[in-house]
Formats: structure tokens, sequence, C-alpha cells
């Protein structure tokens, strides 16, 4: 199987340089990878950079705690879109969901995906933090406010995609969303697995063809 078209390759990491993002787009034109995602601050470089294919430039919002205000993550994703962002990975607030704050959950995911239109939105549960039913809760209001995609994990939290937890949530959404694995998944064999169990895109730092 050719999984290029599944992966978002992704350079995230803080220390990350124009170089680095450099070689990320380079990379990411000579295998024909779906999507660069990098931090909201390297958009227009990656734009740039991949202005004559149809590499999409997916970034992050939110990133990687999903802590911030709701107006803060309105206005990085705006600016992110006018800058060139085809894709958004937003991190929903698990504080305010573990707190019982569902509908806020929801509310802040209904206006990002009304800012993003018809764009892409993913929305990453982080579910190392989360039980089998909050998995399950976070799946559910993710479809409910309208999200493309709902997605494992950022890469930096205690623990990244599991196989387990990619049935749970594609069990929840059906068809109503895709579902993104990410995190920790590092070589081909992996990947094929999760594709295998009906993911959409596969989010990875290492090159897995």
């Amino acid at each position: 199987m050719d999984i290029v078209k599944y992966i978002d390759y992704t350079l995230l990491k803080a220390t990350a340089t124009f170089s680095d993002i450099e070689k990320l787009c380079q990379e990411a034109k000579h295998y024909g990878f779906f999507s660069v995602c990098v931090n909201s601050g390297y958009v227009p470089f990656a734009k740039e950079l991949l202005k004559d294919t149809d590499i999409k430039v997916c970034t992050v919002v939110g990133f990687p705690l999903g802590a911030m205000s709701t107006p803060a993550k309105l206005y990085e994703t705006s600016q992110a879109l006018k800058e060139g962002a085809d894709e958004i990975d937003m991190v929903m607030n698990i504080g305010y969901f573990k707190s019982g704050q569902q509908g806020k959950v929801l509310e802040e995911i209904r206006q990002l995906k009304q800012e993003v239109g018809e764009r892409v939105l993913k929305v990453i549960l982080e579910t190392c933090y989360l039980t089998d039913e909050e998995k399950r809760i976070a799946c559910q209001l993710s479809i409910e406010a309208g999200a493309d995609f709902v997605k494992t994990s950022t890469g930096f939290g205690s623990g990244g995609a599991t196989l387990s937890d990619v049935r749970l949530m594609k069990e929840v959404v059906g068809e109503s969303a895709k579902v993104k694995a990410s995190g920790g998944i590092r070589d081909r064999e992996t990947a094929l697995q999760y594709i295998a169990l009906g993911v959409s895109r596969i989010g990875a730092s290492a090159i897995l063809v």
C-alpha cells in the first residue's frame, strides 16, 4: 500500500528552525506526503515553499495544552487561515472537559469550526489523559460541534496513539467524522495497522515510506 497520502508530516518541536522547516517541506515534496504540520509561526514560510505543489499546510492551535482561552484560539486560527493554513489541529480544553464543562468544550469547538469554514478542523483529544468513557464523550462532542476529524494526541503528552484508542474512536464517530492517529508512530508497519483500522490520516515526524 502507498501510505504517503495518509501522512501529515510533522515538525512541532520548540527548537525547530527555518532550515528545519525547509528540510521538512523538501522531504514532503520528495515523497508526496498529504501535508506538512508546523507551528503557526511557520505557516507563511511553509506555504511559500509548497506553493507549486498539492501539499497542504496544517497548523496547530492551542498547542500543546489546550488550556488557552477560546478568543485566543480563535485569533490564532484566524491568523493561520489568513496566512495560508489549509487545516487546523486544535487541542481540546482538557481541563474544562474534566471539570464537567462539556458545554464550554462543545461551544469552543463549534466556534473554531465556524472560523475554519470549509477548511478542515481536527480536534486533538489527548487520549492519554482520558478514560475510555471520556474518549467516547469527547468524540461525540466533536461530532456535534461539526469537527471534521478527531485526533488521538499532540505527541507532547504522557502517551501517544494506541490501536485500542483508535478502534474506540472509529467506533464512536463512524462516518460522521474521520480519525487521525498521531503520537509515537515511527515505522511503516505501525502506520499500516492504523490504516487497516480505518484512520484517514497519520501524524508522523519520521519518514514512514
